[in-house]
């Protein structure tokens, strides 16, 4: 047995049992054998596992069965990999089995154990040994000026990539020149609307219409900067737009077209049609936010509604779905007239995305990396998903699922004047999740309904099925009345 594994903190193989019965391939018994001995503690946090080419010479296994094995654990969370300190079990791979938590005083909830907020990718998830190979080509071929004072709309090679696959993937239409880099949605709403600290008047001018339903901060940013925000309604078929013919003096509409959030759903074909003759009409200005345009489940992508008048609608997306919060880069796809406004209003360089990171994504992309990462957690998020809705099924058969075709949260629609108190017991089961009611316009005119927004994709893989059987004895029976 090689010695550079066995020692007596971190002794594996023979003298640690996994149990390689069971229906599977032999790969998928091996991870499952692994998992189960994370699990039950017979593996500690912080062990180190031996090289995938000895554990497979003691379990008579092939050599890739085991390496994409370690692969597959390393991407769920349950085991690091570092180069020179080998494979080890994740720190934060606790075992569920573990003596229970205490319950709580009376009248105190639980400290929150399983995040299930909406609007957060897998952190675990993200493809690290990818985007350190992709930033280490980007500062290997980044030009000498790339370090110096740029352009503020961003590095030219982020921008090229960008154009290529948002025309390839959501049917953008697009040049570089105009598109904006920007550190996020919220960053690019303050550019257009001029509520960035020190810089100038905005180009959006209000009123300005939004969904009944949405991020109340989107809101307190387009008012924060003197635009009026007006409520649009919503039903099965999303925005209302045609309401916007009784609205004069609105002046644009901010909308997520390819799947309403949180209500889900996409905008119906013929409103898509009609939002934009609304804006031809009037001199309007839509801007469509493509917050997760790009985890559709259920059958092809929704195409871009810019793609329908790249000269009245601002395409705005980002990586902090697809990839991570962390990586605070976004774009704006704009109107040629809007550029120069724009770029005034982005002002000194302090306000810009780094340049390495915007040199990384960019070959992170070019590279084809990118979609490879999208199209791995888009299994993994249906995965969830299906897990959720059969759960409920199940279990919870008068709770009724809505959104799910999309995106990275569903929402539970619940009996009537439940909804406060659901998320009280959600709270007291240790849950961190969001009421619909928090999303609602305070002057919706939409009748509010009881539901919870559920984000599946948040919490780590190896957690995933406590937190649903936690939010299950948080749902209230099915006799629940208002």
């Amino acid at each position: 047995m090689p010695e550079s594994w066995v020692n007596s903190a971190e002794r594996i193989g023979s003298d640690l049992h996994l149990d390689l019965s069971g229906p599977g391939s032999r790969r998928a018994v091996l991870i499952r054998a692994l998992r189960d001995a994370v699990r039950e503690g017979r593996l500690a946090p912080g062990a180190r596992l031996p090289p995938y080419r000895s554990l497979a010479a003691d379990l008579g296994l092939a050599r890739n069965t085991v390496a994409d094995a370690y692969a597959e654990l390393v991407a769920e969370g349950w085991l690091t990999a570092r180069q020179g300190s080998g494979t080890r079990v994740a720190e934060r791979a606790a075992p569920p089995e573990r003596p229970r938590r205490p319950k709580p005083a009376p009248g105190r909830p639980a400290t929150a154990v399983h995040n299930l907020r909406q609007g957060t990718p897998e952190a675990a998830s993200f493809p690290r040994t990818a985007w350190l190979s992709a930033a280490r080509r980007a500062l290997g071929a980044a030009p000498d000026a790339a370090f110096g004072p740029g352009d503020p709309r961003g590095r030219i090679e982020l921008r090229r990539a960008l154009t290529d696959y948002l025309a390839r993937a959501r049917g953008v239409r697009a040049d570089p020149e105009r598109i904006v880099v920007c550190s996020g949605f919220a960053h690019a709403l303050r550019l257009l609307s001029g509520g960035s600290p020190g810089a100038g008047g905005g180009v959006l001018r209000g009123p300005f219409a939004v969904e009944s339903y949405g991020l109340g901060f989107h809101r307190e940013i387009l008012e924060g900067s003197g635009v009026r925000t007006v409520p649009l309604g919503l039903d099965a078929r999303g925005a209302r737009v045609e309401e916007l013919a009784g609205q004069p003096r609105v002046r644009g509409v901010l909308l997520t077209p390819a799947h309403q959030f949180p209500t889900g759903g996409p905008l119906h074909p013929a409103r898509r049609a009609a939002v934009v003759d609304w804006a031809r009409a009037g001199g309007g200005l839509v801007l469509e936010d493509d917050y997760d345009g790009e985890f559709r489940y259920d059958r092809e992508p929704v195409g871009a509604l810019q793609g329908l008048d790249p000269e009245r609608v601002v395409h705005l997306g980002s990586v902090s779905k697809s990839l991570s919060p962390a990586v605070r880069i976004g774009w704006m796809v704009l109107p040629e007239h809007l550029v120069d406004g724009v770029l005034a209003a982005k002002g000194e360089r302090e306000a810009w995305a780094g340049v390495l990171d915007q040199l990384t994504l960019a070959e992170f992309i070019a590279s084809g990396q990118y979609d490879r990462h999208v199209r791995r957690m888009r299994q993994r998020y249906r995965r969830r998903r299906d897990q959720l809705v059969t759960a409920l099924a199940e279990r919870a058969p008068h709770v009724t699922v809505t959104g799910i075709a999309a995106g990275l949260h569903a929402v539970l629609r619940l009996p009537p004047g439940t909804e406060a108190s659901v998320v009280k017991a959600a709270s007291w089961q240790g849950i961190a999740l969001d009421g619909l009611a928090g999303f609602r316009h305070p002057r919706a005119a939409v009748p509010a309904g009881d539901g919870l927004v559920i984000g599946y994709a948040t919490p780590a893989e190896h957690a995933y099925r406590a937190a649903l059987e936690a939010l299950l004895r948080a749902l209230p029976p099915s006799d629940a009345a208002s």
